[in-house]
């Protein structure tokens, strides 16, 4: 059994739309662990585009929850933009309050994070009092570690990295061989700029992306 493991894709239907058609049909089961909209264009689009595939586990991120309580309830200016020019915009609340919450794949439990914290490649994870395997989003940083004989796996981020913004990560879990392997492509990221400038996204915007490194 081959899985996709993806999530953190924020808008950016151009990376969701290349993934699908990197993996076309080499793939029997889609698992994205949340944070399907806000920041780039595309939100209705990508969550619309991911109800599209047969089989599929699609689990909430705090993005979807900011949307179903229509609140951002956190502090940073620059997230506060984004959700005050997207939010309006979306539609498909219908379909995001199904998302589960957490997804159990082979020895890993898939969430969109640990106790709601940013787990980042240089994280203590003794703070986190592991005591199973998880693959995770949340923070856009992908890596894979060890604990205490517990694996911790991020997948990184498909449509919003933290490190290049023009490269894009995801998983293949093969639960016959049981081994992940971290994969990533270069997306068109002037695409995003170019929708954004399209719909006048407010300049803090355009300028948190535009001044982001790109690979």
């Amino acid at each position: 059994m081959r899985v996709i493991i993806l999530g953190d894709i924020h808008g950016n239907l151009p990376a969701l739309e290349k993934v699908l058609k990197i993996e076309h049909n080499n793939f029997d089961l889609l698992v994205c662990h949340g944070d399907v909209v806000n920041y780039a264009p595309w939100s209705n689009e990508c969550v619309q585009l991911l109800d599209t595939i047969d089989n599929k586990v699609l689990l909430k991120g705090n993005h979807e929850v900011n949307y179903l309580n229509k609140n951002y309830k956190g502090t940073h200016i620059v997230a506060q933009t984004f959700f005050d020019v997207c939010f309006p915009k979306f539609k498909e609340f219908d379909r995001i309050k199904d998302y589960k919450e957490t997804y159990t794949l082979g020895d890993f439990t898939i969430q969109h994070t640990i106790n709601d914290q940013y787990v980042y490649p240089d994280t203590d994870l003794q703070e986190l009092n592991l005591n199973k395997n998880y693959i995770i989003g949340h923070s856009h940083y992908a890596f894979d570690r060890t604990e205490n004989g517990n694996r911790i796996i991020n997948t990184g981020s498909l449509g919003q990295n933290r490190v290049f913004i023009n490269e894009s990560n995801y998983i293949i879990y093969d639960l016959d061989k049981e081994k992940v392997q971290k994969k990533d492509f270069i997306n068109n990221f002037d695409l995003v700029i170019e929708k954004m400038k399209a719909l006048k996204y407010p300049e803090l915007c355009l300028n948190y992306y535009l001044n982001k490194k790109r690979r």
